[in-house]
């Protein structure tokens, strides 16, 4: 080893040591630092010259004339060439927009600086399209991928302002949240099919995870699918709009006037979810107690596609928690809100419990009120359903003996639960959402629980795991729930490393036990880790979550 790379060797130890102080296990203060060292790792020079491409290189050939209707042809705008934080420099080297949102919270806890430039990045005009939409990915730029941007940003710029000991960086904020205005527009404009607040999407990032492939503009049984996680994604989007615009607010009042309008916005997703203006939409199923996606027919007829997935636990993500002193610093905001809710008390009363104060005179915004919130953790932390030894399933296990089924044209359409690899070939067969467990979901239920529990504290309590007559609250299954998560990387019992399943090199061999790979997503049984493996990506996320809770040390 030279002098300098024992010297890089120091400086690395010493500015770890400082970033894990408070983590006192020795194992998981190695797979956090080898998580973050990927995430560094898969950074990469990406360029792609849209117009150039279309017009071919001038020392070519030209191209067919094809191209130019083609693929991306509609994206004519975008020239990137910029260091982008990729999902696996080998088997994805290229950047993807939800992807990147979960890149940024790992990356914000040793490099805030970049991790606020790569979610500006996705919003300049060289990215984003005049339209307000946010590029997708390099194999289809106009494929919807989940509105996660807005809550990324959000939780950078709070991590940032804890590092940096309160100081917060408005200008990253404010800059960020006028161009999400750009992109919430284009969903409300292009994914509400018929103004009525409950939205489309498509596959929406998890690719098989549907009876059919819910992007095609040509179902088998015709019509279109009104989607419980595109809506519960609006909804959260919106919550995070309005989170945003009260942190703005608050030394500029102008944007209290937007914090009203996603307020509102937000109510009117939550009423259109359960039907209160007799749309004859519903996606809460009162019997199964369970979201569902409906699928809308040629003829009008709706039917509720009964499966079981993630698709109908996404609605947890949409939370939000005002504290009482946003109401006292806020006067317009307020007036305008008390005025709403006193006109529109259907929609109050069915969405939060907003005249009850939770702990600390705070506020509940969430399209779950507390008892169909138990109903919905009941099937979620259920061992024979969606809980995992390694985390939250993307689909139900019930479907395993009890695959869901579809008739129509004289096809069948069916989903059962496969923990490992998929043997669908929608979107190429090549990730699978039909069981295993995936970190950036996860990552997304432990932050809403506790979100809920910043609002019923401790006293709130659901059986965790359900039928085990143990009482938890919400903090407490949120944490559990996160240490699954660890363990996919730790040793057990027997010396194993759950994400190495079977493979006696990884799991035995000195020279490759102790160098960790993050998996793409885990089988959902085993914890063996699946898909792209030379990645970190999104699974990175497990720095974030070995990292403590800890409250800024505020310079006084």
């Amino acid at each position: 080893m030279t002098q300098y790379s024992k010297l890089a060797r120091k400086e690395a130890d010493e500015f770890y040591a400082g970033l894990q102080k408070d983590i006192a296990d020795t194992e998981e203060q190695m797979i956090q630092r080898q998580a973050l060292a990927g995430m560094l790792w898969s950074k990469q020079f990406y360029y792609y010259d849209l117009d150039v491409w279309l017009r071919g290189d001038h020392t070519q050939p030209p191209p067919s004339p094809e191209r130019k209707r083609g693929r991306n042809s509609e994206w004519n705008h975008l020239h990137n060439a910029d260091i982008i934080s990729m999902p696996d420099k080998w088997e994805y080297p290229w950047y993807a927009a939800w992807d990147l949102a979960f890149h940024a919270i790992p990356l914000a806890l040793i490099d805030p600086e970049f991790a606020k430039h790569q979610l500006m990045l996705l919003t300049k005009e060289w990215y984003m399209h005049p339209n307000g939409q946010l590029p997708a990915y390099e194999w289809s730029f106009s494929d919807v991928n989940p509105p996660v941007h807005a809550w990324a940003s959000w939780r950078v710029y709070k991590i940032d302002r804890k590092l940096q000991d309160g100081k917060a960086d408005r200008k990253f904020l404010e800059e960020i949240f006028h161009k999400l205005l750009l992109n919430f527009t284009w969903w409300v404009n292009k994914k509400d099919m018929h103004g009525n607040n409950i939205f489309q999407g498509g596959f929406l990032g998890m690719d098989n995870i549907g009876v059919f492939d819910r992007s095609s503009t040509q179902l088998p049984t015709g019509g279109y699918i009104e989607q419980s996680d595109g809506t519960s994604w609006m909804a959260m989007f919106t919550l995070n709009m309005l989170r945003m615009s009260l942190e703005l607010a608050k030394e500029n009042p102008t944007y209290q006037g937007l914090a009203t309008k996603f307020f509102e916005h937000f109510l009117y997703i939550a009423g259109a979810m359960s039907n209160v203006n007799n749309e004859g939409v519903n996606l809460w199923d009162e019997e199964d107690e369970f979201f569902y996606d409906v699928l809308h027919l040629p003829n009008h007829e709706r039917i509720k596609l009964k499966v079981r997935s993630m698709v109908g636990l996404i609605p947890l993500f949409a939370v939000e928690v005002l504290d009482e002193e946003i109401f006292q610093q806020m006067p317009e905001f307020t007036s305008r809100l008390n005025w709403f809710l006193q006109n529109r008390p259907d929609l109050a009363n069915l969405i939060s419990r907003w005249g009850d104060r939770g702990k600390n005179q705070r506020h509940l915004l969430s399209l779950l009120r507390g008892h169909r919130m138990k109903r919905l953790l009941k099937r979620m932390l259920d061992t024979n359903e969606f809980l995992s030894p390694y985390g939250v399933r993307a689909l139900s296990r019930i479907h395993k003996e009890k695959p869901y089924a579809l008739y129509a044209n004289g096809s069948e359409f069916s989903v059962r639960y496969q923990p490992g690899e998929s043997d669908a070939y929608i979107f190429g067969g090549n990730s699978n959402w039909r069981g295993p467990v995936w970190f950036p979901v996860n990552f997304l239920i432990i932050e809403s629980l506790y979100r809920f529990h910043h609002y019923y504290g401790d006293d709130f309590k659901v059986e965790h795991p359900t039928g085990s007559g143990n009482l938890l609250n919400l903090r407490q299954i949120a944490n559990d729930i996160s240490q699954r998560m660890v363990c996919l990387f730790k040793k057990d019992e027997a010396g194993n490393r759950p994400a190495f399943g079977d493979s006696a090199v990884m799991q035995t061999d000195p020279h490759f036990n102790e160098n960790l790979l993050f998996y793409e997503y885990f089988d959902g049984d085993t914890g063996r880790g699946l898909g792209a493996n030379h990645q970190t990506g999104w699974t990175g996320l497990v720095a974030k979550l070995i990292q403590p809770i800890t409250k800024s040390s505020k310079k006084k």
